[in-house]
């Protein structure tokens, strides 16, 4: 499973003309000129995509926290009109795949004039559209005692009050789980990103990694490797950072 990823880090290292000659995990010749070269190799530095895959990353994962979260508390602990008919729907948003609503998706930002920007790939996360995580708050929410919205209440309480200093608290492990699982998600993310950011200095790090590829047969591999390398680090230092609460938000929410 890691030799691939070993395979890449080590033809990272490797001169560009020896890469699928020497095959081998340890290369015979060092060198760091891929990291260099493919850092300035496109139109912008890399640290520019980086940017821009940094503040989509960090908006997808404030608006899921917000919106999600509100949606669960209100599936988990309001009464309302149909309510289990309106879990249902959302649960049945799961199963509809990305494709079905891409094209509805591209008219609609288009005609809001968003094209080319953040805007298409931020704004949706703070309408609570992601119900995988809607569903995964609603089952740790469920977990919670409901004594202490009752405590709550009688100390005169409502809903936002319990919902801030109560429930939100309680749910770190939770909003943990959402917010690793939207970093890896929105950083890997190539299909959006390549539909909506058309312009060169609005790419992000997946997108921007394409341009190494020639379909001319040209392809840059070893400044691709090394980049591809190098944008691996926020992924896995954000995993590590936050290990311990995915292992007991997945635990406690029923997703075994």
């Amino acid at each position: 499973m890691l030799y691939p990823l070993l395979w890449m880090v080590s033809s990272s290292f490797k001169p560009q003309e020896i890469i699928f000659r020497e095959p081998g995990l340890i290369p015979g010749d060092v060198t760091l000129e891929n990291y260099t070269n493919g850092w300035d190799a496109l139109q912008y530095p890399f640290s520019h995509y980086f940017l821009n895959s940094a503040i989509i990353t960090a908006g997808s994962i404030v608006g899921n926290l917000v919106a999600c979260s509100l949606a669960a508390y209100a599936f988990a602990r309001l009464e309302f009109p149909l309510k289990r008919f309106w879990f249902a729907l959302m649960l049945g948003s799961i199963m509809l795949p990305l494709h079905v609503t891409l094209v509805p998706q591209y008219i609609l930002f288009s005609e809001l004039d968003w094209i080319n920007t953040f805007y298409p790939l931020i704004v949706p996360k703070f309408l609570a559209t992601d119900a995988f995580f809607i569903f995964l708050m609603v089952q740790f929410i469920r977990t919670l005692p409901r004594e202490l919205d009752e405590a709550a209440v009688i100390d005169g309480a409502g809903h936002w009050r319990i919902f801030s200093r109560i429930i939100m608290p309680l749910c770190t492990p939770a909003l943990a789980t959402t917010a690793i699982f939207t970093f890896i998600w929105t950083w890997n993310d190539f299909l959006s990103q390549l539909i909506f950011l058309t312009s060169p200095d609005k790419l992000t790090v997946p997108v921007a990694l394409r341009n190494f590829l020639d379909s001319s047969g040209d392809s840059s591999w070893g400044p691709m490797f090394a980049i591809s390398v190098l944008s691996l680090g926020p992924i896995f230092g954000f995993f590590l950072a936050g290990q311990r609460y995915l292992v007991r938000g997945i635990a406690t929410t029923g997703l075994r």
